[in-house]
């Protein structure tokens, strides 16, 4: 039977909220680096409780869309609010925890692995990713694409078919944990560093230091805010 007749979900009151923030911006020629009115304005004005206000702002807050400074107000950080659907977001949170798991088994064991294997093209591939990683950051970016180049050429250090595989067939989750970890105040030039230990290790040939510095990174891209936030608040 066709699902087209299925209940509907009810909005939540702070997606409501959202939709008139974003509207508020669009009518009022925002741009990065604006304020917004603070929150208890913003509930005022709209008729809401401040706890819709300010669950409106972790929202805009995890896609990297305002900046909320402690005492200091929520400003933009683009010139526009036009975020990705709530549902959307709850579904990449809902799996992202088993990605991080995944990555976590499959890249440290690569990481040693490649510190055993490693050939003088597979570092020249990895510190060709760190230069681009870091020329990216350099010009205000995040470093996505290095970042890729980065674990791909450690995947391929790795001289392992089987464990290649695995990571292609997860390479859409991991490249959307990538994004959400990247996306993170301060985390580009933190991967980066990061990274380059994991290169040192691999570069002289220490196993056990290589997959020890890849799990504290994987553990750090772990830290994001999007697993902090709870959706069902203010259902």
């Amino acid at each position: 039977m066709t699902d087209a007749l299925r209940p509907m979900a009810k909005q939540r009151l702070y997606e409501q909220v959202l939709d008139r923030l974003r509207q508020y911006v669009a009518e009022g020629g925002l741009r990065a680096g604006d304020r917004l009115p603070p929150e208890r304005d913003l509930a005022q004005r709209l008729g809401v409780s401040r706890a819709s206000v300010k669950q409106a702002i972790v929202v805009l807050e995890v896609q990297g869309l305002v900046e909320a400074r402690h005492g200091g107000g929520t400003y933009l950080v683009r010139d526009s609010l036009d975020a990705e659907p709530v549902e959307r977001m709850v579904e990449r949170r809902r799996r992202l925890p088993d990605v991080l798991e995944a990555r976590e088994a499959l890249e440290t064991k690569l990481a040693e692995l490649a510190a055993e294997r490693r050939t003088d093209d597979d570092l020249s591939a990895m510190r060709s990713a760190l230069a681009h990683m870091a020329e990216e950051i350099d010009a205000g970016g995040a470093g996505v694409e290095g970042d890729r180049r980065f674990h791909a050429a450690v995947t391929a250090a790795a001289h392992s078919a089987l464990l290649a595989e695995f990571m292609r067939s997860i390479a859409e989750q991991i490249a959307e944990s990538r994004t959400e970890s990247l996306r993170q105040p301060g985390r580009p030039h933190r991967s980066l560093a990061q990274h380059r230990a994991i290169l040192d290790a691999i570069a002289e040939g220490r196993p056990r230091q290589a997959a020890a510095a890849m799990r504290r990174h994987v553990r750090t891209v772990a830290k994001v805010r999007l697993l902090d936030w709870d959706p069902e608040e203010d259902r």
